[in-house]
């Protein structure tokens, strides 16, 4: 179940947590013009999420309630705080319309699912800055190697992010970092002092491919981009969990 929740949510989690206010007044919040949360079936778990950019819709089967806070606040498992022992383990099915003419992209869905969890879990939240293991983004011996952006496109455009490579344009190193926090497992913060945008490159051996000819994500850095990921302890933004029902309300 986690890995098939991991291939749905790889676009739509990016490792930061969004920057508006937490719980915002719900006369102004954006919110699904129709909506249904029940909990899943006995013996029905095992589904998946429905929700392609552009379609209007958003779907999905036998999915925890910590999917659904990753998705909305736009953050990974340990980037949430307070969590009771149940958020992972209890299920529920979602169907999720918006009012006519949004097409739902991620950052129109973000909200509405926000509304939807204060609404129907009184799911109540703040974020805090703590100290947790992680890794910095640091400049190798030697200098660098990063070739500048070329072209027009907008910043943190993406050809390829997924297991094995790393590859876009007008990057900044903060932005890498970021897409550096699922391939390692860990928080990344940029310490290069690097300013400007780059194109970016990097392929590295995936996960559990012991004979891969290709180096592991740590090497594949040195090697590509003369950087380096060091382990310690960094400052990370976290989202606390203060509130929230076990069982959804029905409106």
């Amino acid at each position: 179940m986690r890995k098939l929740l991991a291939v749905f949510t790889i676009g739509l989690l990016a490792g930061h947590l969004d920057s508006a206010q937490i719980n915002p007044d719900r006369t102004t919040q954006p919110a699904f013009e129709v909506a249904t949360i029940k909990p899943t079936a006995p013996g029905e778990q095992g589904g998946g999420v429905w929700s392609p950019p552009g379609i209007g819709r958003y779907w999905a089967k036998s999915v925890s309630l910590e999917f659904l806070i990753q998705t909305a606040f736009n953050v990974d498992p340990n980037q949430i705080e307070g969590s009771p022992s149940w958020l992972s383990s209890d299920y529920f099915d979602v169907e999720a319309k918006p009012e006519e003419g949004v097409p739902l992209s991620r950052e129109q869905l973000r909200p509405r699912l926000q509304e939807l969890l204060q609404s129907r879990f009184h799911l109540a939240t703040h974020y805090e800055t703590r100290m947790k293991p992680g890794f910095a983004l640091v400049i190798l011996k030697g200098g660098p190697k990063l070739q500048r952006t070329s072209g027009d496109r907008p910043p943190g455009y993406r050809v390829y992010v997924g297991p094995g490579r790393l590859e876009g344009m007008n990057w900044t190193m903060t932005y890498l970092a970021s897409i550096l926090e699922r391939p390692s497992g860990r928080p990344v913060a940029d310490e290069t002092g690097i300013s400007g945008s780059y194109d970016i490159r990097v392929e590295y051996a995936r996960d559990m491919e012991a004979d891969s000819s290709l180096p592991s994500l740590f090497t594949a850095l040195k090697e590509s981009l003369g950087l380096e990921l060091k382990a310690k302890q960094i400052p990370v933004q976290v989202l606390v969990i203060d509130h929230v029902d076990r069982v959804p309300t029905a409106d």
